[in-house]
């Protein structure tokens, strides 16, 4: 029996989920080992935060007729940005390695920006559906992509959370472009784009020092280079097959943040050159699967927002494994529905159902052609 196209990305999902708890754990040894974590808290918030609460979210929007979804994109997009605006307020903001990016709601501790990321993308798809006629207009082109895209980035930028605006800012570039931009207007947005990025390197030291990082990682060994130094000897101590699974030694004691955007090198060093190579061809996977999907969307909106999460989600995946290898600065961001966190886990799931909705209401035509 041939399996549907949103079938197969479902599987794409399963796979994905439940592969990453089983690394996500596996990962939790080390902090349990070195810093003496309880790992069945690391596991509950996880599961009560993230995984449970993120696949009823991901069956009731895929269950959801598209108008509901559509309705529900603006006072999404307001929510979201009040949210992250809450992190800067005194006694709810976290600030934790040089950054406010959390807020605390009584036991629980959220990251709004992992909301703020579709939220965005949603909206924009929303607008760039509605004005798709109009979008060669400075007036209902350029200008209302700068008025959804710079506030949040405004936002997230005072943090300071550059990784996840720069994810957001390509990923809304890429919907505007597919939008059928004027050459002109893109080129405008591209050459802010690149004065901008220049002014936070030489006015935020760190995001320099990361770029110089990744140019020669081996200078600063102990210090600026310590984490992607490990990550390499991880990814490398794994060989052809890896040492198996839980078997990692760098997560004991030398790779920081186990859980967090170093759990794919503890994966590299537990399943090896092939394990690494087929979780890379999954998020390729799911990247061809949701744009499939978006391609036959059956309205304009549909064809954006699956397009753009799939971006958004698929970005997020190849740099982060990107600068565990080495092949990109170190960003901080997570890798998709393997790594530590909650939002982000909820905000992924709740995308897939979004793609899933558009997939059960697919057109036998392209929309994007």
């Amino acid at each position: 029996m041939r399996l549907s196209g949103d079938r197969i990305f479902a599987f794409i999902i399963a796979i994905l989920v439940v592969g990453g708890a089983a690394i996500f754990l596996s990962a939790a040894l080390g902090l349990l080992a070195r810093d003496g974590a309880s790992i069945s808290r690391l596991a509950m918030t996880q599961l009560a935060l993230g995984l449970i609460p993120g696949v009823v979210a991901l069956a009731a929007i895929r269950f959801s007729p598209p108008e509901w979804i559509m309705k529900a994109v603006v006072p999404f997009y307001i929510f979201s940005l009040a949210l992250t605006a809450l992190v800067f307020v005194p006694g709810l903001g976290v600030h934790a390695g040089g950054a406010t990016r959390w807020i605390d709601i009584g036991p629980v501790t959220i990251q709004p920006a992992e909301f703020l990321k579709p939220a965005v993308i949603l909206m924009l798809a929303l607008y760039l559906g509605k004005m798709k006629d109009k979008i060669k207009n400075f007036k209902y082109g350029l200008l209302p992509f700068f008025a959804i895209v710079g506030l949040p980035a405004l936002l997230l930028l005072a943090q300071p959370n550059t990784s996840t605006t720069l994810i957001i800012g390509a990923t809304a570039a890429a919907l505007y472009f597919l939008a059928g931009a004027r050459l002109r207007d893109f080129a405008v947005l591209a050459l802010i784009s690149v004065i901008a990025l220049s002014a936070l390197l030489f006015t935020r030291p760190y995001l320099m020092n990361r770029v110089m990082t990744f140019v020669n990682p081996a200078e600063d060994s102990l210090g600026s280079g310590y984490q992607i130094q490990q990550s390499l000897i991880a990814i490398g101590s794994g060989g052809m097959i890896g040492r198996g699974f839980g078997q990692s030694a760098q997560k004991y004691k030398y790779l920081p943040e186990p859980v967090g955007d170093s759990v794919f090198a503890v994966y590299g060093e537990e399943f090896g050159f092939v394990g690494t190579v087929l979780l890379v061809l999954l998020f390729a996977a799911f990247a061809m699967r949701g744009f499939a999907i978006a391609a036959q969307a059956g309205t304009s909106f549909g064809a954006f927002a699956a397009t753009g999460l799939t971006l958004l989600i698929s970005l997020s995946a190849f740099m982060n494994i990107g600068a565990m290898l080495g092949i990109v600065p170190l960003t901080g961001l997570p890798l998709p529905f393997v790594s530590h966190g909650g939002t982000a886990l909820l905000a992924a799931l709740a995308s897939v159902g979004i793609i899933l909705n558009v997939a059960a209401h697919r057109s036998k035509r392209k929309t994007l052609a």
